[in-house]
């Protein structure tokens, strides 16, 4: 028994340990396993180095589930099915990706917003990218079904989660409702007759989940409201311009076929932020102070509503924060008040606000010419901070007293 109590000493010490010496938020890194917990290893460094990036925000389910749905802000991946080094399921190489991981991925690291584009193509409904509004072979990806069922297997699994799909819509009528009913996903449906139509408030989050109406989907076919019982979108949601013209500081367009972004007849408010030509690099700096700058510039010019979906491509990449801390900010000052939601006080009236003494600046070097975009895994080790390097000898002594 003494010598069972000793290993499980020793393995809890080693777990400490390696989280003190986990490579801190905008750290160099060589992999993912040097960062700390909810990170990655993002090639978003000086030269394209690794740097410790945010990959998830902090789950609002946390604080509760007793606000409207209206009251809580989600991550949220545009063109979610477009993966880098996907190959088409037409045969052909699939263009223009817009995320990294796969919907799976997606939905673990707490994306609950996904975009789809939904075409009929090949007898069947697939997930495209648009040329004129067809569906192509060199544009195409893999049948919406795949999907669909991915989001069915994470919602099982996930009995407290809720779903919120949208869809950029190019099938007739009739089309969709075969495909969900094939998924599963109708068992989770959240019908349309209670969604609020005047801007009102949501169910409660806990009431949507008690009762298992945890997928929201909407459509941007007005007339599938009533032919397939999906929701119209911007009966229900006011949304801003997608592209790089919907990125200009200080400005929060509406896009075409949303109302104004200060209209109070829907209740939820999306914030597109992603370039017109998706790039990988670019999206490092556009995902952090930008990106957060134009959360509060939406609230101003949202009728003072914080986003409640935060649309970015590469929802993984950044050099500061990332979509995962505007994600965190947005469900602050919903949540409870506070700038961010990590500062929420438990059981506390809203406003009442712990902010943590800010870590010191993890150490950045820029990588050696025709250096490796992954960073050197020596170099990587070689700048952890003097007190994680004391954290982790120190917790070995102690380890090594409890084997001795």
């Amino acid at each position: 028994m003494a010598t069972a109590l000793r290993l499980l000493a020793f393995a809890l010490l080693l777990l400490v340990a390696a989280a003190a010496t986990a490579a801190q938020e905008g750290a160099e890194c060589a992999s993912s396993a040097n960062c700390g917990p909810r990170m990655h290893c993002a090639a978003c460094g000086d030269g394209g180095a690794g740097i410790c990036a945010r990959a998830s925000p902090v789950d609002p389910l946390t604080h509760g589930t007793g606000l409207p749905f209206n009251n809580y802000s989600w991550l949220t991946t545009h063109n979610s099915f477009a993966i880098t080094g996907a190959v088409s399921l037409a045969g052909t190489n699939a263009i223009s990706p817009n995320q990294e991981d796969t919907v799976t991925a997606q939905l673990k690291n707490g994306v609950r917003g996904l975009m789809l584009d939904t075409y009929d193509f090949n007898n069947d409904v697939w997930l495209c990218h648009s040329f004129g509004g067809n569906c192509y072979n060199f544009t195409a990806y893999q049948p919406a079904i795949n999907v669909f069922k991915e989001i069915q297997t994470f919602l099982a699994a996930n009995p407290s989660e809720v779903i919120t799909v949208f869809l950029e819509d190019y099938t007739v009528a009739g089309s969709l409702p075969k495909v969900f009913n094939a998924s599963g996903l109708m068992k989770y449906w959240f019908p349309v007759a209670k969604m609020p139509k005047s801007g009102g408030n949501w169910p409660l989050l806990k009431e949507m989940i008690s009762k298992n109406e945890r997928l929201i989907v909407f459509t941007s076919k007005k007339a599938k409201e009533a032919s397939d019982q999906i929701a119209f979108e911007w009966s229900y949601v006011v949304e801003s311009q997608y592209g790089t013209e919907g990125m200009v500081e200080g400005t929060c367009p509406n896009r075409a076929e949303s109302p104004a972004m200060n209209s109070k007849s829907q209740s939820l408010v999306l914030m597109n932020f992603f370039t017109t030509d998706p790039s990988q690099t670019g999206v490092c700096g556009n995902n952090s102070a930008p990106l957060v700058s134009m959360l509060k510039s939406c609230h101003d010019l949202s009728g003072n509503r914080w986003p409640n979906y935060i649309a970015v491509d590469f929802y993984m990449r950044s050099d500061g924060g990332g979509a995962p801390l505007a994600t965190d900010v947005a469900n602050g000052h919903l949540v409870c008040g506070c700038d961010n939601i990590a500062y929420c006080k438990e059981n506390s009236t809203f406003g009442t606000c712990v902010v943590p003494p800010s870590p010191p600046p993890s150490p950045r070097k820029a990588p050696a010419k025709g250096g490796s975009t992954g960073g050197d895994s020596s170099a990587a080790t070689a700048r952890f901070t003097h007190f994680q390097w004391s954290c982790f000898f120190g917790l070995t002594f102690l380890a090594l007293l409890f084997l001795s």
